[in-house]
């Protein structure tokens, strides 16, 4: 009798861990990774999530090898203390990257990401109707492809695929990085900021966004925060709580990726202005801050790759100072690719760390 009960007692505590961390659960299920235990077993048994997971296997895999291996063996040396830095990580412009967040900053305490794309709804396996999943999960990796293969997303065509209303928004997308990141997610709540940069539940505040307490390992707890805003001049001047809030977490370690050169247009001056002044670091390629901005005598700069200039899209922008630096250093190149110019042997990546 007393062994069936403690069989009735596991199975009930089972059910009871599995159903309190769902969030990690849904998780590990959108990146294809196992979920047996978990409320989502069930749905883990269909024919065609075996087949999201095989996929989502093979261009991870890929990532692993070309990328995210590489970037662990450079970081160290290259980065560091700052790889190991606990310090928050100011990312902009970077919709729901938090893979090479962490992939150069593995041990912030907080990830502060944002750009124009919506937060989203958190997912709900249990409410997509079975027949719609396949097609919710296809997209989802459709979202992914760019990331994936060329290690930032294509802004347009992200805003087209997280619109699907089952997996909306830039949420999913977070999961899946977290989840393929070896995260345990703790939690997940939509939040929001005031314009004073006060935290509130839901969508009380001005700036949506979203905070999830993440472990790794079994080591501390990290946060990611993704805030939905437009980090222009007029974009802060009519809702500067997210500026403010970074205020409070800086010093930071700030990483510019694939950002649209935006801040080398003066309708970005207080974004920039906050980078330069609020970091400790900045990683970036040669789309964001312009090396004229870096004072000499307040930077140590570092190059790394091969800066073949922008890409047509953004001709423009062509930096003959930043091409005379890598010229002079004779910088080594990256054996993985940062930015538009995707392929290691013409990526180019900045190091710039504070006197």
């Amino acid at each position: 009798m007393k062994r069936v009960l403690s069989l009735i007692l596991a199975s009930v505590a089972l059910r009871v861990g599995a159903a309190d961390n769902i969030d990690d659960a849904t998780a590990k299920f959108l990146a294809g990774l196992p979920v047996r235990g978990t409320a989502l077993e069930k749905q883990s048994l269909d024919p065609e999530w075996a087949t999201h997971a095989a996929e989502m296997d093979r261009a991870w895999n890929r990532l692993e090898e070309e990328q995210l291996s590489k970037i662990r063996a450079w970081g160290p040396q290259s980065l560091g203390d700052f790889y190991n830095d606990t310090a928050s990580v100011f990312y902009f412009f970077s919709g729901p990257d938090f893979l090479y967040a962490n992939a150069f900053f593995p041990s912030a305490k907080t990830y502060v990401l944002c750009a124009k794309e919506p937060v989203g709804s958190i997912p709900n396996i249990e409410a997509i109707i079975p027949k719609a999943l396949p097609t919710a999960l296809a997209n989802l990796r459709k979202s992914l492809d760019s990331v994936l293969s060329w290690s930032f997303f294509i802004t347009k065509q992200l805003r087209i695929d997280i619109a699907q209303t089952q997996l909306s928004g830039t949420l999913p997308v977070l999961y899946v990085f977290l989840a393929r990141a070896g995260s345990t997610i703790e939690s997940v709540s939509l939040v929001s900021l005031d314009k004073d940069a006060n935290i509130l539940d839901g969508d009380e505040g001005k700036t949506p966004g979203v905070k999830i307490v993440f472990t790794n390992s079994g080591g501390p707890e990290q946060t990611l925060y993704y805030f939905s805003t437009d980090v222009s001049n007029d974009g802060i001047k009519s809702a500067p709580g997210f500026i403010r809030f970074c205020e409070k977490q800086a010093p930071g370690l700030s990483m510019l990726k694939a950002s649209s050169y935006l801040v080398h247009e003066g309708e970005f001056e207080t974004v920039r202005d906050f980078l330069l002044t609020r970091s400790k670091i900045v990683v970036e390629d040669d789309s964001g801050i312009p090396r004229k901005y870096f004072d000499d005598s307040r930077w140590n700069i570092r190059y790394w790759g091969n800066y073949a200039g922008p890409i047509p899209t953004f001709k423009q922008y062509w930096q003959p100072d930043l091409a005379n630096n890598y010229a002079a250093a004779k910088a080594t190149l990256l054996g993985f690719g940062f930015g538009y110019e995707w392929r290691p042997d013409r990526s180019s990546l900045i190091i710039a760390v504070r006197k």
